[in-house]
């Protein structure tokens, strides 16, 4: 083959989607191509091309424009245009037309559509690329990572969800006790849910019927209140299987509620869960459980980037990944706050240990910085109890830092005596958002609002997650802030969709994936959530739960969702060959460790933030508080 030819089919080999041909279909592809030059300010497409043509840009820059001058996107280095040949495929982003200028001289090889049609035909893989949509191209990308699905499945990569079989079965506490056992026998479970007003307040199960009622010759027609437990340990639906298991087992209950803000959804039970369990996650439970100092808590968190990387290795989503890793920082926590306790002595008034961050989401990975916060119940005294929750408070904050979880650089931390308030106080602290918003209160507001309760009392936290719900989705100005906080986190792409790069320094010609990627969805997420007043924490589940409404439409649903599990792909293929290499895991990625298909992969999904930060900035414009 000519030099020219070789030189041709080598740059055109590291550009989606001709990256995706074999290597015949490759040799063969230069003698296809035209080649134009246009020179700086000339039309695009060239005006005097007499067919329709696939367009790649080989050296240049192109500005791209509707025909009322509003600019659509830039084409640089390695970038197609197909909108001659393929008006459904990426353009499904924007379906109206767009006509170019050279802005540099630029040099274009041009693929006739004819040719490209035929090419398809001969390559299916080509043909894919085309015919799906940009999610389903990210998707497919992510498959191709290696994150298949899972060979094995363990409560560490289940969520409680998945052992909700049903709607919950519940009754009111005035209810007699005879009518409570009919109600458990005809539906054939072992606990009832009590619940008064709405609200969850108790539960009743077979061995208090036998224990509380029967052993004790209590007349059959008594209320249920007289048996039913009213100190309900419950879990959210979207923390890990293997989580709830830990609770029952540090409680010793062998049922759990599944609530969260937006209601009761139903009830595990041990046996559920015992049934799925696998020896890794036994072994570290019960290591975390039986752990009876902070040192031995450090050598349980050491298990954790192996754990990450065997979950990793077997498919594991990055969604699993995340509940599976904080779950495991919520069981620490829980035998920090424990061993306090059996120090300092049981707590003066009731409280609630929070997390917020990617640990209140469940999307943390090994060894992040630590986010959590107090609430105590209104019956607090700084005077005669502060000193108490202080001592508290360290030593779970520096207990976490010496496991792995480093101190938060923001303080955002129970110790920090901002974020160890009265619940009086942590509901005027959220108006007071509202009401005075401003840059900071955005920032803040945006850690926060992922609360989720970790130890204690779960109802100190109800009242603020309705305050929340019922005030910020009525807020333009703070929503306006909250996107412009938002948006300082931009996705690192230059003005020609090249990579926006550190320039020096230790992570020097890399990127943030995290920083650039995971938080930008995070942020949209939580915004849309406020917006359309939904309850869910996690950001998938929110993205779910807006899908489809006034608020977000179910294509942009699902491309920010693919977009967001590509990023998380990436980081974990990125993290496992750190922990490989004996290496301290981190969030730095370099284009150069990527293949040119998972480098136009990450592009697309870039762009796909990119568009949805620039509609949320034109919903909520900046505007004075």
């Amino acid at each position: 083959m000519d030099v020219e030819l070789v030189e041709i089919r080598d740059f055109l080999a590291e550009y989606a989607p001709f990256s995706l041909l074999d290597a015949a279909a490759l040799n063969a592809l230069p003698r296809r191509l035209a080649v134009r030059y246009l020179r700086r300010g000339s039309a695009f497409p060239p005006v005097n091309e007499n067919q329709r043509c696939l367009y790649a840009v080989r050296q240049g820059a192109i500005e791209l424009r509707t025909d009322d001058g509003r600019l659509t996107g830039m084409l640089s280095e390695g970038d197609i245009f197909d909108q001659d040949c393929c008006a459904a495929a990426e353009h499904a982003i924007a379906t109206e037309r767009s006509v170019g200028t050279a802005i540099e001289d630029t040099l274009l090889y041009l693929l006739p559509c004819e040719t490209l049609q035929a090419l398809r035909r001969e390559n299916p893989a080509l043909d894919d690329y085309f015919v799906r949509s940009v999610a389903e191209r990210l998707r497919h990308g992510r498959h191709a990572l290696g994150n298949g699905p899972s060979e094995r499945t363990s409560l560490m990569t289940l969520t409680v969800s998945d052992f909700v079989r049903r709607a919950p079965v519940g009754a009111e506490s005035s209810l007699p006790i005879c009518e409570a056992a009919r109600i458990m026998s005809r539906e054939g479970v072992s606990a009832l849910l009590i619940v008064d007003s709405g609200a969850l307040c108790g539960i009743v199960t077979d061995r208090d019927l036998r224990t509380r009622c029967l052993a004790q010759h209590l007349a059959p027609n008594e209320p249920l209140a007289r048996i039913m437990s009213t100190e309900v340990a419950c879990i959210g639906p979207e923390s890990a299987a293997f989580e709830a298991l830990m609770l029952m087992t540090r409680k010793g209950i062998h049922h759990l509620p599944v609530v969260d803000a937006s209601g009761i959804h139903g009830l595990v039970s041990a046996t559920d869960l015992l049934r799925w369990q696998s020896t890794d996650t036994v072994f570290l439970v019960g290591l975390i459980g039986k752990s009876p100092d902070v040192e031995s808590l450090m050598r349980a968190s050491a298990e954790l980037p192996e754990l990450q990387l065997q979950m990793q290795g077997h498919g594991a989503t990055p969604g699993q990944v995340g509940q599976a890793v904080a779950s495991v920082n919520d069981a620490i926590t829980c035998r920090l706050i424990e061993l306090a306790l059996q120090e300092l002595g049981p707590a003066p008034v009731a409280f609630t240990w929070l997390a917020c961050g990617s640990q209140g989401r469940h999307e943390q990975t090994v060894h992040s910085d630590q986010d959590n916060a107090l609430i105590l119940d209104d019956a607090f005294d700084d005077a005669l109890h502060g000193h108490y929750f202080s001592a508290l408070a360290e030593r779970v904050n520096d207990g976490l830092d010496a496991c792995g979880y480093r101190y938060c650089p923001g303080k955002v931390m129970a110790s920090n005596p901002l974020w160890r308030q009265p619940q009086r106080a942590w509901i005027a602290i959220f108006r007071g958002w509202i009401g005075h918003t401003d840059a900071r209160a955005a920032m803040l507001a945006a850690n926060f609002l992922d609360l989720r309760t970790v130890y204690g009392d779960t109802a100190l936290l109800m009242p603020l997650h309705e305050a929340i719900k019922q005030a910020y989705s009525k807020s333009e100005v703070f929503l306006a802030n909250m996107v412009a906080n938002a948006l300082k986190n931009k996705p690192p792409l230059g003005f020609f969709r090249n990579f926006t790069l550190i320039a020096d320094g230790e992570h020097a010609d890399s990127f943030d994936i995290k920083r650039g990627g995971l938080i930008p969805v995070t942020d949209i997420a939580r915004i849309l959530a406020l917006s359309n007043g939904q309850a869910r924490i996690g950001t998938l589940a929110r993205l779910r739960e807006a899908a489809g409404t006034p608020v977000l439409s179910a294509e942009s649903a699902h491309e920010l969702e693919e977009a967001f599990e590509y990023f998380g792909n990436l980081r974990l293929q990125h993290q496992a060959e750190q922990i490989r290499r004996g290496q301290a895991p981190d969030n730095y990625l370099s284009p150069a460790a990527l293949t040119s298909l998972e480098r136009s992969n990450l592009k697309e999904a870039f762009a796909v933030v990119e568009r949805m930060q620039k509609i949320l900035s034109q919903r909520y414009p900046d505007r004075p508080a």
